[in-house]
């Protein structure tokens, strides 16, 4: 289930970072900074907190599948189009990201047998880890930073993996319905303008 979570999170995330490349015209290193940042990053940092040699240094695929899917958008020639990033595929992309990301954090915390705290932590470092390093390289204001239930629904995605596994009941069919619920709830967010309140 760990790797079917973060090939979907790579996914989604290497077009997430590729259409923020294309907003902010950025060459084709630029590019391919951002894609590699947004899809592996959060996942970087993950492995080593927990001591472990990074997923994405010891496994072609994550790479393959980058490459694969800046092929396409290119081909299909998604970074010529304007304001992509508040379309629906933008949106879409981003959030399954997002819950794919959380998901895979939460895992690797709670097999790292962490408490409530550390799966907290990784579960939002892994979703939102890689768009902020990608977001002070391009010198702008971290997203998450900005749209605070962003972060939010992170954490919520690691709370409740934390209670499924304390009861015994985190399988692959409570994990699905996470991961639906979790896109789902993001999707609503957005389209409700949902927000923390500011300070």
């Amino acid at each position: 289930m760990f790797e079917i979570a973060e090939y979907i999170g790579i996914i989604a995330f290497a077009m997430s970072g590729f259409f923020i490349a294309a907003r902010n015209k950025l060459d084709f290193l630029g590019v391919l900074i951002s894609v590699f940042l947004t899809a592996l990053g959060g996942g970087m940092m993950r492995d080593v907190i927990v001591d472990k040699t990074p997923y994405t240094f010891t496994n072609n695929t994550p790479a393959l599948i980058i490459v694969a899917v800046m092929t396409l958008l290119v081909i299909f020639r998604f970074h010529k189009r304007e304001s992509i990033e508040n379309k629906p595929l933008f949106i879409l992309s981003d959030s399954i990201g997002l819950i794919s990301f959380s998901i895979t954090g939460a895992i690797i915390a709670i097999e790292s047998q962490l408490n409530l705290t550390g799966v907290l932590a990784l579960s939002f470092i892994t979703a939102v880890g890689g768009g902020i390093i990608r977001d002070v390289i391009i010198n702008e204001i971290p997203f998450v930073l900005k749209t605070g239930f962003y972060g939010t629904i992170a954490l919520l995605i690691g709370l409740t993996l934390y209670v499924l596994n304390r009861y015994g009941i985190m399988d692959i069919y409570s994990l699905s319905i996470v991961f639906v619920s979790g896109v789902t709830l993001r999707l609503i967010a957005y389209y409700k303008e949902w927000a923390i309140p500011m300070i």
